[in-house]
């Protein structure tokens, strides 16, 4: 497994092993001790399965009071997966980092507590796996607008499928201090 930081500290990609031949291919999703020792450090609450349809975009995503660290792998089709940091205070608030996943790479993302998640479907459909840190509270999901221009992510979609709450989450710059967690400096 090759684990690489990103420009954003603390969200890894994650190329696992895949043993290939003439069956097909096998390789492990996760094993507690081999994301440990590469700095993945999680212990997860919650695994989820969504699917979606090609130039459907989900985002920017997060909870507060439980907040989530997911681990995401695409089981079928292709994404573009984006973590941004939201933690108040932050050197790198406000910025994005995004990787293609997709069911030939295998690449994995791994996007810590206090970042917000969104991704758009690239291929006609796609089977993403999450696995999440805290189980999801319904009454604590929050939301960042897809577009904000302080994010700056570079969709590759004109006309994204969205849902109603994705279309009137706030922007990053209206959203009160109290509606984003805060950046903390772990010694």
């Amino acid at each position: 497994m090759i684990c690489s930081e990103t420009p954003l500290p603390g969200v890894v990609e994650i190329e696992p092993k895949v043993f290939d031949d003439s069956r097909g291919y096998f390789l492990e999703t996760y094993r507690t001790s081999i994301y440990d020792g590469n700095g993945v450090v999680a212990r997860f609450k919650q695994s989820n399965h969504t699917h979606s349809t090609k130039g459907s975009l989900r985002g920017f995503h997060y909870q507060l009071a439980r907040p989530q660290g997911k681990l995401i792998f695409v089981t079928q089709g292709e994404v573009l997966d984006v973590a941004v940091d939201i933690r108040r205070g932050s050197p790198t608030f406000g910025k994005s980092h995004a990787a293609i996943l997709n069911d030939v790479n295998h690449k994995q993302l791994f996007i810590p507590v206090g970042f917000a998640h969104g991704f758009c479907v690239l291929s006609e459909s796609v089977d993403i796996i999450y696995l999440l840190t805290d189980e999801y509270d319904p009454d604590d999901q929050r939301g960042i607008r897809w577009n904000d221009p302080d994010i700056g992510a570079e969709w590759p979609i004109d006309e994204p499928v969205l849902s109603d709450k994705d279309c009137t989450s706030p922007f990053l710059a209206e959203m009160e201090d109290n509606d984003l967690p805060i950046y903390c400096v772990v010694d």
